[in-house]
């Protein structure tokens, strides 16, 4: 701690007369002063006012003890300490300090600007109305996760409405025609069955007639060739024979069967008709349903689904709210893993740029993440007015959400250092009066080192000066040792105890009553001076006219001074000023 010192002058001039060799007095100097009574006047202002220095300057040099020499200091100013901390090992992990060693590496660097994040255009899908009416559910809040065919929205149409009980009716109108053709084709066919087995037993009897008949007819030949019976009656044998056969030709063509078999066919002709005219009672329904692109409920709502699987980034409708014209916006679906980044250049750097150039990004409200990406596209066209040039830069696969419409910063890497070089990450330096820090760690103890910094390539930082590779650097919690540093000692731990502070003001208040006491002393010795003195001068001429009857205070003074202080025979010089005070 600065002490404040005084050094009290060790020579007192006195005037020659004043001091002598052996307690003897320089008589004629003695009787020059008695010549010049305001001289000696003046003289003794003077002693009188460096006795009050000397007495003031002692008061100082007794206040002046250690413990002072602060009270001029802003106790708000904090002066950090360039001592090493010693951190253990539990403070370190419970204040998740992380130490990492220097190593070189080729640094990248290129153009920089700024853009904005939005989603990929593959990757957005706004949903819209399929038909006017009016929004009865919403399923989703902006921001939440969907999946594909999820339901998002519940809607009610008039027009699907009607579409929806017209087709009812003539689905009702179509079954009950298809069940009447299907009762009609069961009679069908049990006609049919019936004629069937009629026929069949006619064309039996029929047959066995004509067996009979014939059989008649060959032996009435027979016996006709022998003359056994006459031609007449061989005749009638013929006859019935030709009607027997016409029979069975009758029954064998089937005629009633063949009624039957053209009634079963009328039957299924209907019942297909009205089969089809079911399926056709709902058609125009359907096709409307397939021209909105959407499936409607049994009563006629209609359920709108996401089409995609992502976030829901905008919802445009609210609960209630009448939607009357067809592909009004409900809300918008992007992918968040499916993001780009949108921003423009310069005319003049475009010859550094080229599709799938790598790209480094940092997003406002993410500082501690760099993202990596590459060009993807660079517009055909300069702005007329700035000079810019729109590119598109698509970002590698993401592990989390970035949000559309993000500020961010874009570095478009165009060279590298020829050479790698010593860096560490920005989090480990620390700024203080215009220099960097860095604190290096050394068993438990971290020591802060200056170092002089180079170029910065996103999170990394170019050190030209004062790390060695190798080194182990705080990466993480060197503003925690900088803030302990401010207060000068080691990181806190959870066992300290804090200890009372000292009791200084009361001192500091002694002190102080200590000046104000010495200062009053001196004060009080000069008013007497200057008392003296002028009562000195008002009865000079008293002194001029008694001079030789009564002995010179001054002389008094320096015959005692001379007898009771020896001196070593040297004399205090001693110059009379030529003008009085």
């Amino acid at each position: 701690m600065e002490q404040l010192h005084f050094r009290a002058s060790p020579t007192l001039a006195l005037p020659r007369g004043a001091q002598g060799c052996g307690g003897a007095s320089d008589r004629p100097e003695v009787s020059e002063l008695r010549s010049s009574p305001q001289l000696g006047l003046c003289q003794c202002q003077r002693i009188v006012m460096l006795t009050g220095a000397l007495l003031l300057a002692t008061t100082s040099l007794v206040n002046a003890h250690p413990g002072h020499g602060d009270e001029f200091h802003d106790p708000g100013t904090l002066i950090p300490s360039t001592t090493s901390i010693e951190v253990d090992a539990e403070t370190t992990r419970r204040l998740d300090m992380r130490v990492e060693p220097v190593r070189r590496q080729r640094l990248a660097f290129g153009i920089k600007t700024n853009g904005r994040v939005e989603a990929s255009p593959n990757h957005q899908v706004v949903v819209t109305n399929p038909t006017g009416g009016t929004v009865l559910n919403l399923y989703v809040q902006p921001g939440d996760r969907v999946e594909v065919g999820q339901p998002l929205a519940l809607l009610t149409s008039p027009e699907l409405v009607t579409l929806r009980a017209d087709a009812t009716e003539r689905q009702i109108a179509a079954e009950a025609g298809l069940k009447q053709a299907q009762a009609d084709l069961s009679l069908a066919q049990a006609n049919f069955r019936q004629q069937q087995a009629i026929a069949t037993a006619a064309i039996g009897q029929a047959q066995t007639a004509f067996d009979v008949a014939q059989e008649r007819y060959e032996r009435d030949r027979e016996l006709l060739d022998n003359g056994a019976i006459p031609r007449r009656q061989v005749l009638e044998s013929e006859s019935q024979l030709a009607t027997a056969q016409t029979d069975l030709e009758q029954a064998r063509s089937r005629l009633a069967v063949l009624e039957a078999e053209n009634q079963l066919r009328r039957a299924h002709t209907a019942l297909d008709a009205a089969q089809s005219r079911l399926e056709m009672s709902d058609q125009a329904y359907q096709a409307r349903l397939r021209q909105l692109d959407t499936t409607a409920n049994p009563d006629g709502t209609v359920t709108v689904l996401a089409p995609i699987a992502g976030v829901v980034a905008e919802r445009s409708v609210t609960l209630g709210q009448s939607a009357q014209d067809a592909g009004a916006t409900l809300m918008t679906l992007i992918d968040p893993q499916s993001v780009m980044v949108t921003a423009d250049l310069y005319e003049k750097d475009l010859d550094q740029v080229a599709v799938g150039q790598a790209v480094r990004i940092t997003v406002a409200g993410l500082p501690n993440r760099i993202f990596s990406g590459r060009v993807q596209v660079i517009g055909a066209a300069v702005e007329r007015e700035q000079r810019v040039i729109p590119v598109q830069v698509g970002l590698d696969p993401l592990d989390e959400q970035l949000q559309p419409g993000r500020f961010a910063t874009l570095e478009i890497l165009t060279e590298q250092t020829p050479q790698a070089v010593l860096a560490v990450p920005q989090s480990a330096l620390v700024e203080q009066q215009g220099q960097s820090l860095v604190y290096v760690q050394n068993g438990q103890t971290f020591e802060p080192v200056e170092v002089q910094v180079g170029r910065v390539a996103g999170d990394q930082v170019e050190i030209e000066q004062g790390l060695f590779e190798g080194d182990q650097v705080v990466t993480q919690g060197a503003a925690l040792l900088y803030a302990q540093s401010l207060r000068g000692g080691s990181a806190p731990n959870s066992s300290d105890q804090v200890d009372p502070p000292a009791p200084q003001d009361s001192e500091s208040d002694r002190s102080w009553h200590w000046l104000a006491i010495s200062s009053s002393v001196a004060l009080g010795t000069f008013g007497l001076g200057l008392a003296w003195g002028r009562r000195r001068r008002r009865g000079s001429g008293l002194m001029l006219g008694s001079d030789r009857e009564r002995p010179d205070p001054l002389e008094e003074t320096a015959r005692g001074t001379s007898e009771g202080s020896p001196t070593s025979g040297s004399e205090v010089e001693h110059q009379v000023p030529s003008e009085l005070p």
